[in-house]
């Protein structure tokens, strides 16, 4: 037998780097000077525009207070495309900057990183860093990534995710570049700039959190340094999503959304994901919708998917969202943490599956009027048996899919997608 055939997946774990990190309120006020101590002199600015707020303006006004040159690219799309991050690379290099600062969630931050990467390599297209460490050149333009959402974690973690327009339209790709070159040079957090964030997004990146704490902890990966963040992001989102969803400038609750999203990245960076990421992404590049919504509508199904894999670490979960287990089995306590989960789902209103989605969750972007025609005419998900189909085939392709606790096939992933299109979440409840 070869040594291969011995081995299980992943017997060799690596702790993937983190940036520096500045994190509280009034943060985003030290990105002029940490900017130049960084030796920034001249650079872009990478944001979707966060249209209605003033956070953009008053930062770039701010850098350009303290003396540096400043260019703007606003036009980052929700799953950012390849053409954002190739219009962003164009500009970097026309207009001869020397850094980045990236303002938004983690579509801004991702854009960011593939940009970074491209222009290490000579304005090389960013699809052609899909997968881990594709990169050759690992020093490219410093990167401050300031966060206004608490969802993705991008800012901390070595992945970014871009969706590739050059497919097949019928077969759009969305993707993972994992990769150590593309980690941020310094991480701004401050909870102050996630006023402007509305309840719809606030609640929905908040589930990409608990995805993104709740992966890594079932993980095959079993990476022991992620298991105690994991665990405490998990109860952070639970304590804090509510009111940060309904009172937007609570301060402990952004705050502690803030810290949750955080160290979910930070445990999912070296413990891996699961499904629920390889669906979202389906869905995504699919249909353009939120990812976190995305991760929201898969969690419950993924949860009672992998729950018979291995309750206990399930039970562990039900314990960290402040349910008291004692007395319980290890499967009535996992169901108990999935029942909460599902509660959590509705106490911030967010849509309990995909065909319950409607047009004006979708994003604005170009693909409806320019080269590609992905989305365009596209009033709702379908959810038919050639959706879910399509759906199944991109998760088994995507990138955090060989981590998932339990062993995914297209018989036994087909089921979860296709609930997570049609069931009812009252089919999960224990």
């Amino acid at each position: 037998m070869k040594v291969d055939d011995l081995l299980k997946p992943f017997p060799i774990k690596e702790f993937h780097p983190f940036p520096r990190a500045m994190m509280g309120p009034g943060a985003h006020e030290m990105i002029g000077p940490e900017a130049l101590k960084l030796g920034f002199r001249k650079t872009l600015v990478m944001t979707s525009g966060l249209r209605g707020t003033d956070t953009v303006h008053n930062i770039v006004e701010s850098m350009r207070y303290h003396g540096l040159e400043v260019e703007v690219y606003d036009q980052v799309e929700s799953n950012p495309k390849d053409y954002n991050v190739m219009d962003a690379v164009a500009q970097y290099t026309e207009t001869k900057c020397d850094s980045m600062v990236s303002i938004g969630g983690g579509s801004s931050h991702d854009a960011c990183k593939g940009a970074r990467i491209a222009i290490a390599h000579d304005g090389r297209n960013v699809n052609e860093f899909e997968g881990f460490n594709k990169s050759e050149n690992p020093k490219n333009p410093p990167h401050i990534a300031v966060s206004t959402t608490a969802g993705t974690g991008s800012e901390t973690s070595w992945a970014y995710v871009i969706t590739d327009t050059t497919t097949d339209p019928d077969n759009p790709h969305k993707y993972v570049a994992f990769d150590d070159a593309s980690v941020t040079s310094l991480a701004i957090d401050d909870p102050v700039l996630y006023y402007s964030c509305p309840p719809d997004f606030t609640a929905q990146c908040g589930f990409d959190v608990l995805a993104h704490a709740s992966e890594p902890y079932v993980s095959r990966l079993n990476f022991q340094p992620s298991l105690g963040n994991a665990l405490h992001a998990i109860k952070l989102t639970t304590e804090n999503l509510r009111a940060a969803t309904w009172n937007g400038e609570d301060l402990p609750g952004r705050e502690g959304m803030m810290y949750a999203q955080y160290i979910a990245a930070q445990a999912f960076n070296s413990g891996g994901l699961g499904i629920i990421h390889s669906i979202s992404h389906a869905i995504s590049a699919f249909y353009d919708t939120h990812h976190g919504l995305n991760n929201a509508v898969a969690l419950p199904r993924v949860w009672a998917f992998n729950m018979t894999a291995d309750y206990g670490k399930f039970a562990d979960i039900a314990v960290a969202m402040g349910i008291d287990t004692h007395g319980m089995s290890d499967e009535r306590a996992s169901h108990a943490a999935l029942d909460a989960a599902i509660q959590l789902l509705r106490d911030v209103g967010i849509a309990e599956k995909f065909t319950d989605v409607t047009k004006d969750t979708y994003s604005k972007n170009r693909l409806g009027t320019g080269p590609t025609k992905y989305y365009e005419g596209q009033s709702v998900i379908k959810g038919d048996d050639a959706d879910i189909d399509r759906i199944t085939n991109h998760v088994l392709g995507d990138a955090c899919t060989p981590g998932n606790l339990k062993l995914c096939t297209f018989e036994t992933v087909r089921p979860v997608v296709a609930h997570c299109m049609n069931g009812d979440l009252d089919d999960l409840i224990g």
